[in-house]
């Protein structure tokens, strides 16, 4: 069977490193709030190329803390729109509804699955405050032209990096183009920890600090609370996990290249759209690679039979989901397209050639 995705060998490449690393954090005594974190959010302000990463829970705490410090910060108000791709995982949208926010769902772009500048033009109105641009499946998204475009309209820009850990726009990493940035380290992203974790990027100082109250209870100081905060902290075991993993991100993100080059340079039946080959291969971390299909579930359930695993990322947009039923008469074409034809095919950085080449094989011969 090849696995849509194998953590255990991802993570057995770092066992020793990491079991040390849990060993010296257990002997320490100290679990939060410590140096791991620290060392962490170091090395990952300066791998991004920013002055500040703050360390919390998860991917959605981090999009949802950094929409609700905007409004502590008098940035944002009840009722102010966000525009976000309707084509997005919903974390992304729940970030903007968990703050009392308008999310203003756009079309993406049919080549990308990005969010594109013409979508956002024709979206934004007296109510918009902020674009959420998702760079979708490891893809950055258009960053040197939103970001101009946000800064002659006076909006901010918070950037979904969820899959995209490594990605740049013009030699330039995602998660520092933006106002603020929020990053997901749940297990299978391209860098991963042994469990939910995130982090939030920015080179704005007041914001930075405004964070690192609200993710502890809002409180700068013990027993003192200026906000009405939360829990949302990233431990010293997941941490110190990250850190190590972290130096060897960009080769595992090659690998992830010299696999979707394999993929797009092989793969030729007719009956599959392969994803677009950026032209700049460091627009892309392939955290996914999503082909699609008229025939989706035939697709699949002939790979399954040929022992190839392989996911739906997603089945069903979020203005069909239930959780937001208020807006489920709302049609955009292209992201329902999308929805109902896109599959994901393994791509790890431990998959062999001859893994890639039983899916190319496999893939190939299908309805032929």
């Amino acid at each position: 069977m090849v696995n849509f995705l194998d953590l255990k060998a991802i993570n057995s490449n770092h066992r020793s490193e990491i079991i040390e690393a849990i060993t010296r954090v257990v002997d320490s005594g100290w679990y939060i709030m410590g140096k791991e974190l620290s060392d962490f959010e170091n090395a990952f302000a300066s791998y991004c190329g920013v002055r500040h990463c703050i360390g919390v829970a998860n991917g959605l705490d981090a999009l949802v803390l950094v929409l609700r410090a905007w409004k502590e910060m008098g940035l944002l108000n009840d009722g102010d729109e966000v525009i976000v791709p309707s084509n997005t995982y919903i974390a992304s949208i729940l970030a903007i509804s968990e703050n009392n926010l308008i999310p203003i769902l756009v079309e993406p772009d049919p080549t990308t699955f990005n969010i594109s500048l013409k979508n956002i033009k024709k979206s934004v109105g007296s109510k918009t405050k902020a674009i959420l641009p998702v760079h979708l499946y490891g893809a950055a998204c258009e960053m040197d032209n939103i970001m101009s475009f946000a800064k002659d309209n006076n909006l901010l820009v918070l950037e979904d990096c969820a899959q995209a850990h490594g990605s740049m726009v013009q030699g330039k990493k995602v998660g520092s183009w933006g106002d603020a940035a929020g990053f997901s380290f749940y297990p299978g992203k391209n860098l991963g920890a042994l469990g939910d974790a995130g982090a939030i990027t920015t080179n704005n100082d007041e914001l930075a600090e405004v964070l690192l109250a609200l993710r502890n209870y809002g409180s700068h100081k013990k027993y003192e609370n200026k906000y009405k905060g939360t829990n949302s902290r990233l431990d010293e075991l997941q941490a110190a996990i990250l850190k190590i993993k972290l130096n060897s991100l960009d080769e595992d993100n090659k690998k992830r290249r010299e696999i979707a080059l394999k993929y797009l340079h092989n793969i030729s039946n007719e009956n599959v759209i392969l994803p677009t080959l950026p032209s700049d291969e460091s627009n892309h971390v392939w955290h996914l690679f999503v082909i699609r299909s008229h025939a989706r579930e035939e697709l699949q359930t002939y790979l399954l039979e040929n022992n190839i695993q392989t996911l739906v990322h997603y089945p069903i947009p979020p203005h069909h989901q239930k959780a937001y039923c208020e807006i489920k008469d709302l049609v955009f074409p292209v992201s329902e397209l999308l929805h109902r034809e896109v599959l994901s095919l393994p791509i790890d950085p431990t998959m062999t050639d001859k893994s890639v080449n039983f899916v190319i094989d496999i893939l190939n011969r299908w309805g032929r």
